[in-house]
């Protein structure tokens, strides 16, 4: 068997070296993308920015910061449909965010559509206020809180000489465990609602909703751009949707994308 040459190997070693620089060039990591897109946006290349957002997007990431930046980009260009539902990807991220919410409400300003929601009785609008007041991850960290509360309760009630400490530290035990039944309830109510309730914002300038999956089917209402409905079935290429007003009409699936 030959030994390959001192110099052969030098010149394998060269161009290992000479490619790495290219593949790193090739290869941009995901913070990369992330600060050309801002820089872009930052120097008013809305398309370019969007392109590199919606890159990242493609490639299964996802964030406030991203989905934020990827509604003000749209926003720019006058996309108000694309705007509205990044922003409201944000907001489920973050659904205590000041600045997404201030820009989603100084956006759908902009839409056509002001339809007022049917009232809600005042229990129901706190309980719709409390399952609102976390996403889900933020529940599950208000959880694991609780449970490294509840530990520590349980190791100070064992190893505590005085009893009036033991008596405090199980008396506050047992609110914690009452309090973490209650947000693992809500966390689960969060998820099945992230499973099974489904919201959509229009894409098109009008559209036209159909009493029925059928084009020849009669005209029931129009809305438009930007507008936030509820999909509440689909059949084929068509969604059911519900307009907070609680009207139902049956609209083409791409005139709508989902949150």
């Amino acid at each position: 068997m030959k030994i390959p040459s001192i110099q052969f190997i030098h010149f394998f070693y060269l161009l290992i070296l000479f490619q790495l620089p290219l593949l790193s060039k090739a290869a941009p990591t995901v913070d990369d993308i992330f600060s050309s897109a801002n820089d872009n946006y930052k120097t008013g290349n809305f398309e370019l920015a969007i392109a590199e957002y919606e890159k990242l997007i493609h490639q299964g990431y996802e964030g406030t910061s991203l989905f934020y930046n990827l509604g003000n980009s749209y926003y720019r260009l006058g996309i108000i449909g694309k705007a509205i539902l990044n922003y409201e990807k944000a907001l489920n991220l973050s659904p205590n965010d000041e600045d997404v919410q201030h820009n989603l409400a100084f956006v759908n300003l902009k839409t056509v559509d002001k339809i007022e929601s049917l009232p809600k009785f005042f229990l129901f609008q706190w309980w719709e206020n409390l399952l609102n007041l976390f996403a889900v991850n933020g529940w599950s960290y208000f959880i694991l809180g609780i449970f490294l509360l509840i530990l520590i309760c349980v190791v100070v009630y064992f190893f505590t000489p005085k009893i009036e400490f033991q008596k405090a530290f199980f008396l506050t035990g047992l609110f914690l465990i009452l309090l973490l039944l209650f947000a693992a309830s809500i966390l689960m109510i969060n998820i099945n609602r992230e499973m099974n309730w489904n919201y959509g914002i229009v894409m098109t300038t009008k559209l036209i909703a159909k009493t029925s999956p059928d084009d020849q089917s009669r005209d029931s209402f129009s809305i438009h751009e930007g507008l936030k409905v509820k999909i509440e079935d689909q059949l084929e290429n068509w969604y059911k949707i519900k307009l907070p007003d609680g009207k139902i009409g049956w609209v083409i699936k791409r005139d709508i994308e989902i949150i």
